[in-house]
């Protein structure tokens, strides 16, 4: 057990000086239901309580100290890779594999958890802080496993079962791929530990009745409508989203599988946004199908005959089922999904290797001394090649731009690095570089309105006034109601000196969102200057009833009320 501590640690002890990425924001930074522990209920009403209240606590401990949320993290994912060096030791210890291990069951069952423990496709689920969702998630579904196990060969199974149930619901109160966790520990039971279907339902049959009752969970959090209504107006996962087509999603996932497998053997290059394109030609699909289909038909045919390794095979089929089916979800690709089938890739490769390794050192008569140096060897050579995989993955995740820069690199087709690109280099200053990620990004979506906007931005901060008031209005040629490129065009005239004009972007950037402070208090500021003055005083009394402390509309009020103007309003 040791040193699965050890080796999480060493190789992980990197992804401390990471930074908030991506959707970290959104559900971190600017999520107000984790920023305190109480009302609990409050904290407890997202689709992922049990994420959500581990989160609370991060910030009440240390804010937006970015080391916890890493420490959280990494403990997750040691403790998940003990409880898979107990699970798989466990099941060599039984009698039908007793024989045949023997005293190598502790060495074989380290060799997985340590392998996947530093696997550089475990990153993202790791060191991406809010894929702490997918690793708690792990955690209680190896749990829930691992105490089925104790508990059927415990005179105490009661508490043991009691334990899984709980684990269950947490899992399924972390992220909604737990709901394959009854099924996979229902095939466990049946391939290692009871001799028939009838033997496994008569021993534990209320074990599974509350096993699946957790899957109440799913729907007190809202998951299961969300992915089953076809009615949503806006929708990422589920039959809502309209993108794509359960069929062409389906198809899409063969190609996926086969590049998740071929990551699981050789991880080199990863990618945080993939933008993995949808298969809409038989082309792409035929020989991905041909692989995964062939593959799929053997874990089945395993699985029939109570083969070990058909439950491996199963671990993997299953556990990415609900992502990698026909459910649509907006983003048809991501690693961390690989955080729990990945130990069915590693487990194969260290089972298969050992019994490769064996009759090659039988055939060399080799002695057993120097068959254990020789393995030793190999299984450190293993670990230190992925760990410093690891360790260099981790070096990404330093800065957004690092990131964003590295998704660019690796997929320079996809829009929507080039625009993240582009506004990490904003907020870095960096607005030259900046504004190169935006006019890619345009390049590649000249449809793409958000894109425009954002160009707009970077040209505004050049003071290229021109190209970015005709920048503005060509985004909202493409979307009329895109409230933040009327405010920036806004902006931009203020800059250029037409107020009118200015007047007016802001009026219509104050309809779209009325909850907009800062539109209001620049509305507030160009009226000021064309000297209305009484519809400003209701500009800046409207900013502040918004926010009711922003600096910028109590010394403007003040202002006005002291009869004593100043055309910038500040």
């Amino acid at each position: 057990m040791v040193p699965v501590i050890l080796a999480g640690l060493v190789v992980y002890v990197t992804s401390f000086d990471g930074v908030f990425l991506f959707d970290d924001a959104v559900h971190i930074l600017q999520n107000e239901r984790i920023h305190g522990l109480w009302p609990l209920q409050e904290v407890l009403s997202g689709r992922r309580p049990v994420v959500d209240l581990t989160l609370a606590f991060n910030f009440a401990l240390g804010g937006v100290k970015v080391e916890g949320y890493h420490a959280v993290n990494l403990a997750v994912h040691v403790i998940a890779a003990l409880t898979l060096y107990g699970i798989i030791r466990r099941t060599l210890l039984r009698k039908r594999f007793r024989d045949r291990f023997g005293r190598a069951s502790s060495h074989l069952a380290l060799t997985v958890a340590v392998i996947w423990a530093v696997h550089p496709l475990q990153t993202q689920s790791v060191t991406y802080v809010i894929q702490r969702a997918e690793s708690l998630m792990g955690l209680f579904y190896l749990l829930t496993l691992y105490c089925v196990i104790r508990g059927a060969d415990s005179s105490r199974h009661i508490k043991w079962y009691a334990a899984a149930i709980v684990f269950c619901a947490l899992g399924m109160g972390s992220k909604a791929v737990m709901v394959t966790a009854p099924v996979m520990v229902l095939l466990y039971d049946r391939v290692f530990l009871s001799e028939s279907s009838v033997e496994t339902f008569r021993r534990r049959w209320g074990l599974y009745l509350c096993l699946a009752a957790t899957w109440c969970v799913l729907w007190v959090c809202g998951l299961a409508q969300g992915v089953l209504s076809t009615s949503r107006k806006v929708a990422t996962v589920g039959f809502s989203f309209k993108d794509i087509t359960p069929p062409e999603y389906a198809l899409t996932q063969f190609g996926v599988l086969v590049k998740y497998l071929n990551l699981s053997f050789w991880p080199y290059p990863l990618c945080l946004d993939y933008a993995w394109p949808v298969a809409r030609t038989v082309g792409v699909v035929v020989v991905p199908a041909i692989i995964i289909v062939a593959l799929f038909v053997a874990v089945v045919w395993a699985l029939i005959r109570g083969r070990w390794w058909g439950f491996v095979g199963a671990w993997f089929f299953v556990i990415l089922a609900p992502t990698s089916s026909f459910i649509p979800i907006k983003d048809t690709f991501f690693e961390h999904r690989m955080y729990l089938p990945l130990a069915a890739v590693v487990a194969s490769a260290v089972f298969g290797s050992n019994v490769a390794l064996r009759l090659l050192i039988e055939r060399l008569e080799s002695s057993r001394l120097r068959s254990k140096y020789i393995t030793a060897g190999l299984v450190l050579l293993a670990v230190a090649l992925l760990g410093y995989g690891t360790v260099r993955r981790n070096g990404d995740y330093r800065t957004a731009v690092s990131m964003w820069r590295d998704i660019a690199v690796r997929r320079p087709e996809s829009e929507r690095a080039h625009v993240n690109l582009g506004t990490v280099l904003l907020a870095d200053r960096r607005i030259d570089e900046a504004v190169i990620a935006y006019r890619r990004a345009v390049l590649l979506s000249p449809d793409d309105a958000r894109a425009r906007c954002n160009l707009g931005v970077a040209l505004t901060k050049q003071d290229r006034l021109d190209e970015a008031m005709d920048t503005f209005r060509q985004a909202l040629k493409i979307e009329p109601r895109m409230a933040d490129a009327h405010y920036n065009l806004g902006l931009a005239l203020i800059k250029e000196g037409s107020l009118q004009e200015a007047a007016r972007s802001f009026r219509e950037a104050v309809r779209l969102t009325p909850r907009d402070a800062d539109a209001h208090y620049d509305l507030g500021r160009v009226l000021v200057g064309l000297g209305r003055l009484d519809e400003a005083l209701t500009e800046f009394q409207q900013t502040l009833a918004i926010i009711p402390d922003h600096s910028g509309a109590r010394r403007a009020l003040a202002v006005l009320r002291g009869n004593h103007m100043d055309v910038n309003g500040d």
